[in-house]
């Protein structure tokens, strides 16, 4: 059975390398037959958080907001793609995230982080794990980590050097991790309705 998959991206800049990880994890879920959807936060488009989705009466939503929420609802998981920003998250993939709330639990999410540098988006990554929980997900153990992004995949999102045969070896478990997780959860959704 297919899954429902979206891959959260969040870079506004204008010469954005982490959208080859994006793009590289969504063709990567789709060769497993998991029905996948980019949401980009610049696409998206968000304004910066004033009302939560929640916070608007029944229906009075923005149409982007009430789009994306019945997306994520309807999601059985999902993947964070982080770049480091000193030390932190990026703003964009941030604001995104926090339109929601009760739309996110119960289901699993994984983060793959980059930077330029050799760190890759650890910081990035570490930041997100406890954001992530908070907001009801569960956290996979499984990540994936890439840096420098630019010798890892080239232009066209091919892997490339010694940091794409890396990128190569550990897409396999970050994406069975992901899919454990998922599968535990769909079962308990069916199983429990959920405490709140």
């Amino acid at each position: 059975m297919s899954n429902r998959i979206l891959v959260f991206y969040g870079s506004y800049r204008s010469d954005r390398m982490g959208i080859r990880l994006a793009e590289f994890l969504v063709e990567r879920l789709r060769r497993r037959d998991d029905a996948v959807e980019l949401i980009d936060a610049k696409a998206v488009n968000l304004p910066m958080l004033d009302r939560m989705y929640k916070e608007y009466p029944p229906g009075k939503a923005p149409e982007q907001l009430q789009l994306l929420a019945g997306k994520i609802r309807d999601a059985d998981g999902f993947v964070f793609v982080t770049g480091e920003y000193n030390w932190g998250m990026q703003p964009g993939l941030k604001n995104l995230t926090d339109h929601f709330l009760e739309e996110w639990f119960w289901r699993p999410a994984a983060i793959a982080s980059y930077s330029a540098g050799r760190f890759s988006g650890a910081r990035a990554a570490t930041a997100w794990h406890g954001t992530l929980s908070e907001m009801g997900m569960v956290v996979v153990s499984g990540t994936i980590s890439v840096g420098p992004i630019a010798q890892t995949l080239d232009a066209n999102g091919a892997p490339t050097g010694g940091g794409g045969e890396a990128l190569e070896r550990a897409f396999p478990r970050f994406a069975d991790d992901l899919m454990w997780w998922i599968e535990a959860a769909k079962m308990q959704r069916q199983r429990k309705a959920p405490p709140y």
